[in-house]
């Protein structure tokens, strides 16, 4: 007997261990580490959100960037203007694209005769920046502009209204070149205006585009005309390209908050901070999650505690029972055990679902045999006193008992 038992040892220590069979010290390790991780949950939890948010903000600043400033010719979107600046370039037209007022009136004084556009959409020129703008411009196309931008430029040319609905496509109507030669634009979602020549008029409405006296100043009523979304359809860019392009250089401007100061010098929040208050976000954070953490340890662990999830059904009558005789809600006890026991009848009497207060009445006094008046006058009884009400709900009682056992 010893030698087999022997063998059989000798046997269970010389089997080898298969490659991918854990070692015991690898399992040692992992034990460790778990136990360790259960020990500083918190502090590794921490770790964890505070590396998501250090990559998250990583991630941003290094993402790039694309411009979404409507109608700007940077801008590839739908509302960008992108497309038709790559059409001006390719026509000879140099676009300069300033973005501070300082900029925008440097580079039209660099000119001989510039063309300015200028799409003010927020209204934060004011007058003395304007007239600089206008005085140092050969030629300016306002887009869109604001009431006050047009009391401001002092051109005759004043708001009338927007395109109809019913216009989405308007025709010329004018003898001014550019218009006649561009034929007809969307008129969707555009601004009229009138005073000086005015061009693409709605039926009982002033014009899309107003061009001064002078020629000057033209005032576009719409952005879509010059917008990449339908830059392509009807004659969009052609009168874009002769609006814009009837000179080499074109100033494209616009303005922005940071422009809402007398000399164009405004600073943004960006500018006013200082160079530490874009960490400061983050690190609250991180207190924040840190503050968390020790509050949540110090009252230990969560307990939980088993609740009832099964309410009898008699609990909730008598529940609402007080509910009622606190508040001294006689009527509305009453129309409770008025409307239960018709529905009780009407089912025993087998009337329907939608058999009425009546047929229920008519029925049950024809199966006892009474009066219907009485019934009806026992079921619609309204009492007006608690005492009364516990009479009442016996009488009831003691009838859907009669016509229960019938």
């Amino acid at each position: 007997m010893s030698g087999p038992a022997t063998t059989g040892a000798g046997t269970a220590q010389e089997t080898p261990q298969s490659p991918g069979a854990p070692t015991v010290g690898g399992s040692l390790r992992a034990a460790r580490f778990l136990a360790w991780l259960r020990q500083h949950r918190g502090m590794a939890a921490a770790a964890v959100v505070v590396a998501g948010a250090l990559a998250l903000i990583i991630g941003t600043q290094l993402a790039p960037k694309g411009d979404t400033l409507p109608l700007s010719v940077h801008n590839a979107g739908p509302e960008g203007a992108r497309a038709l600046g790559e059409i001006l370039g390719r026509h000879g037209v140099s676009v300069r694209t300033p973005t501070r007022f300082d900029a925008a009136l440097q580079d039209l004084h660099s000119s001989s005769s510039p063309t300015l556009l200028l799409y003010d959409r927020y209204g934060v020129l004011d007058a003395q920046q304007l007239a600089g703008l206008v005085s140092a411009a050969g030629r300016v196309v306002v887009v869109t502009p604001r009431l006050e931008t047009l009391a401001a430029l002092d051109s005759g040319i004043h708001q009338a209204g927007v395109v109809p609905d019913a216009s989405p496509v308007l025709n010329p109507g004018c003898a001014y070149p550019d218009a006649e030669a561009a034929g007809q634009v969307t008129g969707e979602g555009g601004f009229v205006y009138d005073g000086g020549t005015t061009c693409y008029r709605a039926a009982g409405t002033a014009g899309m585009l107003a061009v001064s006296a002078d020629g000057r100043l033209a005032v576009l009523g719409s952005t879509a005309v010059l917008g990449n979304d339908k830059l392509d359809e009807l004659g969009n860019a052609a009168l874009a390209v002769r609006t814009l392009g009837a000179s080499r250089d074109l100033v494209w401007y616009l303005p922005s908050i940071e422009d809402a100061t007398a000399d164009g010098s405004g600073k943004t929040l960006d500018d006013l901070a200082p160079g530490w208050a874009r960490f400061l976000g983050p690190w609250l954070l991180v207190v924040a999650l840190a503050a968390i953490v020790w509050r949540g340890r110090r009252h230990g662990p969560l307990v939980f505690e088993p609740l009832p999830v099964v309410v009898k059904a008699v609990e909730t009558a008598e529940g609402r029972a007080r509910l009622y005789q606190d508040s001294r809600a006689v009527e509305q006890a009453r129309d409770n055990l008025r409307a239960g026991l018709l529905v009780r009848l009407a089912r025993k009497l087998r009337l329907g679902p939608g058999a009425t207060a009546e047929e229920t009445i008519a029925a049950a006094a024809r199966l006892l045999g009474r009066d219907a008046a009485g019934v009806r006058m026992l079921i619609n009884e309204r009492p007006t006193t608690e005492a009364r009400l516990v009479a009442w709900s016996q009488a009831m009682d003691k009838l859907e008992k009669e016509v229960m056992t019938r």
